[in-house]
């Protein structure tokens, strides 16, 4: 038990068992643990800083504060490996210009609106993660599946205000009838690895506007993103969880996301119709994913990616229906398992993305959903 902690550039601190920290932290040497384990807990009844000049290497970690409402100021660098138990008190590192990382299979509990990041977060490795980031004194998480490389790093961060300052509603692609002006993330990719994955966001009314969450009743939400290369923002689709009250894509660049209202006389354009239900046991009914286009005489390069519920994929083709080239339950993408044997039964997620109408205008629409493979 130590009142403030200060090491100094000389010192070298191991735990692997127990320490109570009551006033400030403040690291300049060495901070690290022993074979996962190790517990560090700042029970404070003051503000307590979190400061030093060397990363401190912590596994798990306990936050229970409530002389105010953001009680931690971090300025230093903490990297947890364990558990974060946000059991009470901001952690403010946006004003303070700390850093926190999430190590590969770190991950968090009780996160809330009276504990979780005002700040960024970083994610490093190969595991989903959902991000405890907030602002305004709301939690307002964001998630990300597994990346593929080991030493993948993203980076999150909620910001709640309009994002019309920095990024202009106006510019935005013909899909998109409004965009969400109380709230937006930023999920930047600070490794220079090649990523493939699904984003989540989350919605609140606490912070989101009622348009947004009606949109969602009615199908109509979808994930946005500013792309720099155009100055617009662009559609990236979305399939929507109402019970949990998410919206999950995959997306064709990072960092910034917030939602968008689209127009609903223009999802699905060019009379696709999609029967999510894949039960490939030879009975020729729904033995593969179909997609159903017989309707539509102006459909052409219509792109579909599958998904594991880990954002795993496990299918693609740029030419879908040709020549048999058709999910029918078998991996055709990036998996441990044996690519001859039949996915396991349970909920995918798939995303489509075609152009439409005349070449000349280059229509594009993506749409995303959830589907069924009643398989192995």
């Amino acid at each position: 038990m130590v009142s403030d902690f200060d090491n100094t550039p000389s010192g070298e601190f191991f735990n692997d068992g127990n320490i109570y920290i009551y006033g400030h932290f403040n690291n300049d040497g060495v901070v690290d643990f022993y074979q996962n384990t190790g517990l560090t807990q700042f029970t404070g009844g003051s503000d307590q800083n979190i400061s030093g000049a060397k990363v401190s290497y912590l596994y798990d970690v306990y936050f229970n504060n409530s002389s105010n409402t953001v009680p931690f100021k971090v300025s230093g660098s903490i990297d947890i490996s364990g558990e974060a138990d946000f059991y009470n008190g901001i952690l403010d590192n946006d004003n303070y210009g700390g850093k926190i990382t999430f190590n590969t299979d770190a991950f968090h509990i009780n996160t809330s609106d009276y504990s979780h990041v005002d700040g960024p977060v970083n994610k490093f490795g190969n595991t989903e993660f959902t991000y405890p980031i907030g602002d305004g004194g709301f939690y307002r998480f964001a998630g990300i599946s597994a990346p593929s490389n080991t030493a993948a790093i993203f980076e999150g961060k909620f910001y709640f205000e309009n994002s019309d300052v920095l990024y202009p509603h106006k510019f935005k692609a013909g899909v998109i009838q409004e965009i969400d002006n109380q709230e937006y993330w930023t999920i930047k990719k600070e490794s220079s690895t090649n990523e493939e994955m699904l984003i989540t966001l989350s919605w609140r009314d606490v912070t989101t506007p009622q348009p947004m969450i009606d949109a969602a009743q009615r199908d109509a939400l979808t994930i946005v993103r500013w792309n720099p290369d155009t100055n617009m923002w662009v559609d990236e689709g979305g399939a929507i969880n109402l019970e949990a009250q998410t919206i999950t894509t995959a997306v064709n660049g990072y960092g910034v996301f917030t939602f968008g209202r689209v127009k609903t006389d223009l999802v699905l354009s060019g009379d696709i119709v999609v029967y999510n239900s894949v039960t490939p046991n030879g009975d020729g009914k729904n033995d593969y994913f179909f997609i159903d286009t017989s309707n539509s005489k102006d459909i052409y390069n219509l792109n579909v990616q599958v998904f594991n519920r880990w954002g795993v994929k496990v299918f693609e083709s740029d030419n879908y229906g040709i020549d048999g080239d058709v999910f029918d339950g078998f991996s055709k993408g990036r998996m441990t398992v044996d690519k001859s044997e039949q996915l396991p039964t349970g909920t995918y997620f798939y995303i489509l993305d075609y152009q439409y109408g005349n070449p000349s205008e280059n229509k594009r629409h993506k749409q995303a959903g959830f589907l069924y493979l009643s398989g192995n």
